[in-house]
């Protein structure tokens, strides 16, 4: 049984801690889209946490595959992730503004309950 070498075990630890770093921010996402107060700010909490917990989870696996073929596909989804999910956002929100939607500028008994 062969054993793995110093620089096997490393990208493993990083890969590891990539993945579960992009889990962590797509988590947290998911529980801002749930416990925010409106449109935008659910739209908001989604969008910055799921790029960010893709693009981690993206460079994780594509550590994990080592220079092929693979990360290059990878490579690919990646850039069109990040091309496509600000775009998205952007497209829901002024549709949303369009419909009719305002978004809220808080009021007076927020900014009071913060203090």
């Amino acid at each position: 049984m062969m054993t793995a070498g110093p620089l096997e075990l490393a990208l493993d630890i990083i890969s590891w801690i990539l993945l579960s770093a992009g889990s962590v921010f797509v988590l947290v996402g998911g529980i801002g889209a749930l416990r925010m107060p409106n449109l935008y700010t659910r739209m908001h909490a989604a969008s910055v946490t799921d790029t960010m917990g893709a693009v981690l989870v993206l460079a994780g696996v594509m550590v994990q595959a080592g220079l092929s073929l693979a990360t290059i596909k990878l490579a690919a989804i990646l850039l069109f992730l990040l091309i496509t999910s600000p775009t998205a956002s952007y497209a829901l929100a002024h549709a949303a503004l369009l419909a009719g939607i305002k978004p809220d500028a808080g009021r007076a008994a927020d900014l009071e309950d913060r203090a």
